[in-house]
Protein backbone atom coordinates (compact mmCIF):
# COMPACT_ATOMS: atom_id res chain seq x y z
CA UNK A 1 0.00 0.00 0.00
CA UNK A 2 1.24 3.49 -1.12
CA UNK A 3 2.11 6.09 1.60
CA UNK A 4 -0.09 9.12 2.24
CA UNK A 5 3.43 10.61 1.56
CA UNK A 6 3.35 9.49 -1.80
CA UNK A 7 -0.64 9.27 -2.25
CA UNK A 8 -0.86 13.21 -1.47
CA UNK A 9 2.02 13.72 -4.14
CA UNK A 10 -0.26 12.85 -7.08
CA UNK A 11 -3.71 13.36 -8.05
CA UNK A 12 -6.40 15.45 -5.63
CA UNK A 13 -3.80 15.94 -3.32
CA UNK A 14 -1.61 17.50 -5.24
CA UNK A 15 -4.05 19.52 -6.83
CA UNK A 16 -5.32 20.70 -3.41
CA UNK A 17 -1.92 21.75 -1.94
CA UNK A 18 -1.37 23.48 -5.31
CA UNK A 19 -4.55 25.68 -5.18
CA UNK A 20 -3.70 25.97 -1.54
CA UNK A 21 -0.34 27.81 -2.50
CA UNK A 22 -1.77 29.95 -5.40
CA UNK A 23 -4.03 31.19 -2.95
CA UNK A 24 -1.52 32.15 -0.05
CA UNK A 25 0.23 33.86 -2.78
CA UNK A 26 -2.76 35.64 -4.20
CA UNK A 27 -2.94 36.79 -0.41
CA UNK A 28 0.99 37.92 -0.08
CA UNK A 29 0.27 40.16 -3.27
CA UNK A 30 -2.50 41.70 -1.88
CA UNK A 31 -0.75 42.25 1.36
CA UNK A 32 2.38 43.55 -0.68
CA UNK A 33 0.37 45.90 -2.65
CA UNK A 34 -2.01 47.24 -0.23
CA UNK A 35 -1.85 45.92 3.52
CA UNK A 36 -3.47 43.46 5.94
CA UNK A 37 -6.29 45.75 5.29
CA UNK A 38 -7.31 45.08 1.88
CA UNK A 39 -7.44 41.30 2.72
CA UNK A 40 -10.66 39.75 1.92
CA UNK A 41 -12.44 36.66 0.41
CA UNK A 42 -13.08 38.90 -3.03
CA UNK A 43 -9.69 40.70 -3.09
CA UNK A 44 -8.00 37.49 -3.01
CA UNK A 45 -10.32 35.78 -5.34
CA UNK A 46 -9.48 38.08 -8.08
CA UNK A 47 -5.83 37.99 -7.40
CA UNK A 48 -6.35 34.37 -7.37
CA UNK A 49 -8.47 34.17 -10.54
CA UNK A 50 -11.23 31.94 -9.31
CA UNK A 51 -14.60 32.64 -7.30
CA UNK A 52 -14.51 33.73 -3.61
CA UNK A 53 -16.45 30.63 -2.53
CA UNK A 54 -13.17 28.27 -3.98
CA UNK A 55 -10.96 30.64 -1.28
CA UNK A 56 -14.02 29.90 1.21
CA UNK A 57 -13.54 26.68 0.71
CA UNK A 58 -9.95 26.13 1.19
CA UNK A 59 -9.68 29.09 4.03
CA UNK A 60 -12.91 29.88 5.82
CA UNK A 61 -12.00 32.35 7.77
CA UNK A 62 -9.71 35.81 6.73
CA UNK A 63 -7.45 34.21 9.96
CA UNK A 64 -6.52 31.13 8.19
CA UNK A 65 -5.91 33.20 5.26
CA UNK A 66 -3.57 35.24 6.81
CA UNK A 67 -1.79 32.23 8.23
CA UNK A 68 -1.59 30.83 5.17
CA UNK A 69 0.39 33.47 3.55
CA UNK A 70 2.41 33.98 6.77
CA UNK A 71 3.79 30.34 6.10
CA UNK A 72 3.66 31.02 2.32
CA UNK A 73 5.99 34.18 2.59
CA UNK A 74 8.62 32.42 4.94
CA UNK A 75 8.65 29.08 2.79
CA UNK A 76 9.60 31.91 -0.45
CA UNK A 77 12.40 33.44 1.81
CA UNK A 78 13.94 30.38 2.91
CA UNK A 79 13.82 28.95 -0.90
CA UNK A 80 15.75 32.60 -1.89
CA UNK A 81 18.09 31.71 0.72
CA UNK A 82 19.07 27.95 0.34
CA UNK A 83 19.23 28.97 -3.68
CA UNK A 84 21.89 31.64 -2.79
CA UNK A 85 23.83 29.21 -0.41
CA UNK A 86 23.59 26.38 -2.57
CA UNK A 87 22.82 24.82 0.53
CA UNK A 88 20.50 24.06 3.76
CA UNK A 89 21.50 26.71 6.08
CA UNK A 90 22.64 23.44 8.51
CA UNK A 91 24.86 22.64 5.60
CA UNK A 92 27.12 26.09 4.59
CA UNK A 93 29.56 27.64 6.92
CA UNK A 94 27.97 30.00 9.80
CA UNK A 95 29.56 33.40 8.58
CA UNK A 96 28.25 32.70 5.36
CA UNK A 97 24.90 31.77 6.30
CA UNK A 98 24.49 35.47 8.70
CA UNK A 99 25.99 37.19 5.50
CA UNK A 100 22.92 35.80 3.24
CA UNK A 101 20.08 35.49 5.46
CA UNK A 102 20.55 38.95 6.82
CA UNK A 103 21.28 40.23 3.17
CA UNK A 104 17.39 38.77 2.64
CA UNK A 105 16.20 41.07 4.94
CA UNK A 106 17.30 44.26 2.69
CA UNK A 107 14.95 44.67 -0.14
CA UNK A 108 16.95 44.86 -3.02
CA UNK A 109 14.95 43.90 -6.07
CA UNK A 110 11.03 43.51 -7.02
CA UNK A 111 10.91 39.81 -4.93
CA UNK A 112 12.59 41.55 -2.03
CA UNK A 113 10.54 44.45 -1.82
CA UNK A 114 7.37 42.82 -2.03
CA UNK A 115 8.59 40.28 0.48
CA UNK A 116 9.75 42.95 3.44
CA UNK A 117 6.36 45.28 2.38
CA UNK A 118 5.04 41.92 3.50
CA UNK A 119 7.13 41.55 6.87
CA UNK A 120 6.40 44.71 7.44
CA UNK A 121 2.74 44.48 7.48
CA UNK A 122 2.26 41.58 9.66
CA UNK A 123 4.74 42.96 12.19
CA UNK A 124 2.59 46.37 12.10
CA UNK A 125 -0.72 43.79 12.47
CA UNK A 126 0.87 41.91 15.37
CA UNK A 127 0.57 45.43 17.50
CA UNK A 128 -2.77 44.68 17.43
CA UNK A 129 -3.81 41.06 16.72
CA UNK A 130 -2.97 38.29 19.37
CA UNK A 131 -2.77 35.72 16.79
CA UNK A 132 -0.75 36.88 14.43
CA UNK A 133 1.44 38.64 17.17
CA UNK A 134 1.87 34.76 18.34
CA UNK A 135 2.97 33.37 14.67
CA UNK A 136 5.66 36.56 14.60
CA UNK A 137 7.29 36.49 18.13
CA UNK A 138 7.82 32.51 17.09
CA UNK A 139 9.20 33.44 13.67
CA UNK A 140 11.89 35.76 15.26
CA UNK A 141 12.73 33.55 18.53
CA UNK A 142 13.82 30.82 15.37
CA UNK A 143 15.40 33.49 13.37
CA UNK A 144 17.66 34.78 16.74
CA UNK A 145 18.20 31.58 17.43
CA UNK A 146 19.32 30.36 14.11
CA UNK A 147 21.62 33.62 13.67
CA UNK A 148 23.25 33.53 17.57
CA UNK A 149 24.37 29.27 16.84
CA UNK A 150 25.92 30.75 13.54
CA UNK A 151 27.73 32.77 15.65
CA UNK A 152 29.13 31.00 17.68
CA UNK A 153 29.84 28.82 15.01
CA UNK A 154 31.98 31.21 13.03
CA UNK A 155 34.33 32.14 16.19
CA UNK A 156 32.80 35.20 17.42
CA UNK A 157 33.35 36.28 20.41
CA UNK A 158 30.57 35.96 22.84
CA UNK A 159 29.76 39.87 23.83
CA UNK A 160 27.90 40.98 27.11
CA UNK A 161 24.42 39.24 27.28
CA UNK A 162 25.30 36.45 24.65
CA UNK A 163 25.34 35.63 21.18
CA UNK A 164 21.74 35.93 21.28
CA UNK A 165 21.50 39.33 21.93
CA UNK A 166 23.92 39.92 19.43
CA UNK A 167 21.53 38.79 16.39
CA UNK A 168 18.86 40.40 17.81
CA UNK A 169 20.62 43.40 17.47
CA UNK A 170 21.45 42.66 13.96
CA UNK A 171 17.80 41.42 12.45
CA UNK A 172 17.21 44.63 14.47
CA UNK A 173 19.36 47.20 12.30
CA UNK A 174 18.67 45.12 8.98
CA UNK A 175 14.71 45.57 9.46
CA UNK A 176 15.30 48.97 10.48
CA UNK A 177 17.51 49.73 7.39
CA UNK A 178 15.09 48.02 5.22
CA UNK A 179 12.18 49.94 6.60
CA UNK A 180 14.13 53.06 5.10
CA UNK A 181 14.99 51.24 1.59
CA UNK A 182 11.21 50.71 1.18
CA UNK A 183 10.38 54.68 2.41
CA UNK A 184 13.15 55.60 -0.28
CA UNK A 185 15.04 57.37 2.49
CA UNK A 186 18.03 55.07 1.80
CA UNK A 187 19.03 53.17 -1.45
CA UNK A 188 19.62 49.09 -1.11
CA UNK A 189 23.41 49.40 -1.53
CA UNK A 190 24.16 51.33 1.06
CA UNK A 191 21.87 49.37 4.00
CA UNK A 192 23.58 46.79 2.69
CA UNK A 193 27.25 47.69 2.98
CA UNK A 194 25.91 49.47 6.29
CA UNK A 195 25.02 46.06 7.60
CA UNK A 196 28.12 44.07 6.04
CA UNK A 197 29.78 46.18 8.03
CA UNK A 198 28.12 45.43 11.32
CA UNK A 199 28.43 42.09 10.74
CA UNK A 200 32.45 42.33 10.46
CA UNK A 201 32.23 43.95 13.76
CA UNK A 202 30.28 41.17 15.15
CA UNK A 203 32.27 38.42 14.03
CA UNK A 204 35.32 40.22 14.87
CA UNK A 205 34.88 40.46 18.03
Amino acid sequence: MPSSASIRGRGPGLHHDRRRTEIADAVLAVVAGRGLPAVSLTEVAAQAGVSPGRVQHYFPTKQKLLEAAFDRGNERSEGRIRARLGAGTADAPPAEVLAVVLDELIPHDEESRAHMRVRHAFNAGALADDAIAERVRGLYAGLHGSLAACLAGAGASEPAGGHEAAAVALVAQAEGLAYHVLLGTTGAPSARRTLRTALEAALER
